[in-house]
Formats: structure tokens, C-alpha cells, sequence
């Protein structure tokens, strides 16, 4: 996982940029949901929870700032990444409440590492970016204490 400003790859949504596949490829690559480039992906610029009221003006941070959390639509986004993808955006949004951002970085950068060659993991692919090695599915599991 790239290490210069990690905390601005946590998405709203408490989705970690860093192991999705966009940021990871080489070709136009994201630059994370926070990033104030002009020309963003459309995804970033057409997500309903980055453009939500609460972020756009009321300067909230993350989705836990939000009396109305989980939202529909963060309950869409959780749901189908649960079941495609066994991680979770609200319970990383518990744990950045809960523990705070140190904490969910250490065990993000422990849980995303490929223990083949120590590149990032993609979420979306379930392999190591860099040689390919598959993730196991209890490793997706893995959490620190």
C-alpha cells in the first residue's frame, strides 16, 4: 500500500482506495475518492455517497458523522461488497470510529499485504497486483486485535 498520505485514500464510504483495483492498475489510474482532481473518473464524480448533502455541505468527513447511518445507499454498497468481495465498509467505518484511523491503516496494511512478495492485494481481483498471487479466503477474514 502506498504510504504518502494513507489517510486521504479512506473514502467517505470507508472503502481503503489503496486496495481497489482502479487505483492499483498502471493505466489510468483513480487517484483515490478523495482526490480534487478536475477530471475524475465518472465513478468518483457521479458517487451518490461522495455527492451526498452532508459531505458536499456540511464538510463531514466520513459516513459515521451521519445520524441516518448506514444510509440506503451505503447499505447497497455494503451489501453487494460483502457478498462479492468479503469486506465491508461499515464495519471499516465502526472500526475507524471505534479504534481510529492508526489502528484501521496498521490493520489494513497487515490484512491487504500479498505474504508472497509484500505488494498491495486487490479487493476486486483477490490477487496480489504485482505477482499475481491469489488470495485465500480466510485471509480476507483477518483482522488485528
Amino acid at each position: 500500500m502506498e504510504s504518502s498520505s494513507p489517510n486521504l485514500l479512506i473514502a467517505p464510504c470507508g472503502m481503503n482506495c489503496s486496495i481497489c483495483g482502479a487505483y492499483l492498475r498502471a493505466r489510468n489510474k483513480c487517484p483515490g475518492c478523495r482526490a480534487d482532481k478536475v477530471h475524475k473518473p465518472v465513478t468518483i464524480a457521479q458517487c451518490k455517497i461522495k455527492n451526498c448533502y452532508k459531505f458536499r455541505f456540511k464538510k463531514a468527513k466520513f459516513c459515521f458523522e451521519c445520524e441516518k447511518i448506514p444510509c440506503d445507499k451505503l447499505k447497497h454498497l455494503d451489501t453487494r461488497y460483502r457478498t462479492k468481495y468479503h469486506m465491508s465498509m461499515v464495519e471499516n467505518l465502526k472500526f475507524i470510529q471505534e479504534q481510529g484511523m492508526q489502528k484501521f491503516l496498521q490493520n489494513e496494511k497487515i490484512r491487504w499485504t500479498c505474504r508472497k512478495c509484500g505488494e498491495t492485494i486487490c479487493v476486486h481481483k483477490k490477487c496480489c497486483f504485482s505477482c499475481g498471487a491469489e488470495l485465500e479466503h480466510q485471509i480476507l477474514k483477518e483482522k488485528v486485535d
